[in-house]
């Protein structure tokens, strides 16, 4: 990955977050406060803003993009997306102090945006969380790294999208959504599903870029 491909991967998932604004916000209103979809567009359009702003400084490293738009969704995302996808960004960002990185250095780095994750929400697998789509997410990506950054990309996104349909007959133990108890079965998680997201516009930046 170089700066070019991770400026071309947030604004991948810009778009895919506006696409999917409407979908976020059924899954977010039947589990949570309604306004996941909402919330993330809000960060997202500012993310891009920022980062295609004519006076803006041009990103040194493959972390600097990714740290920027961490900083940017914790400062615009309200709810718990905000925090939880904001210290994912910056995490990342932080193990990438280079101009371009290895699909194993981008391996660790989704590592430690997973640990940002459950350090900071304190969810596991099997809590009906964002952590349940980013864990397989990031297993698939290292083990199919070796192949190069389009493999493991597209393995990723494959794994992120089961891990948010395995929430479905879970009940939530963290979050929101913990209150409703047996109630959260027969519903997809809504930060599931826009990890989902995330992994899906790294595949499809990754696939357009002919990585």
């Amino acid at each position: 990955m170089d700066i070019a491909l991770a400026l071309a991967w947030i604004r991948a998932l810009a778009a895919a977050v506006e696409r999917h604004r409407d979908e976020l916000t059924a899954l977010d209103t039947a589990i949570g406060d309604g306004d996941h979809g909402a919330n993330l567009s809000r960060g997202f359009t500012a993310v891009t803003a920022a980062l295609d702003a004519p006076d803006a400084p041009e990103p040194a490293t493959v972390g600097a993009v990714l740290t920027r738009t961490g900083t940017i969704l914790l400062s615009k995302v309200g709810g718990a997306s905000g925090p939880l996808y904001g210290s994912a960004f910056r995490a990342m960002g932080a193990t990438l102090d280079g101009p371009t990185a290895t699909p194993a250095e981008l391996a660790d780095a989704l590592a430690a945006g997973l640990a940002a994750l459950r350090d900071l929400g304190g969810a596991v697998p099997g809590d009906k969380t964002v952590v349940d789509a980013w864990t397989p997410a990031v297993a698939a990506f290292r083990a199919a790294a070796p192949a190069g950054l389009a493999a493991a990309a597209a393995a990723a996104a494959d794994a992120a999208e089961r891990g948010a349909e395995d929430t479905v007959p879970l009940q939530a133990r963290k979050g929101r959504a913990s209150y409703l108890g047996p109630r959260s079965i027969g519903h997809r998680d809504p930060g599931a599903a826009s990890t989902a997201l995330i992994f899906r516009a790294l595949a499809d930046a990754t696939h357009s870029a002919g990585g």
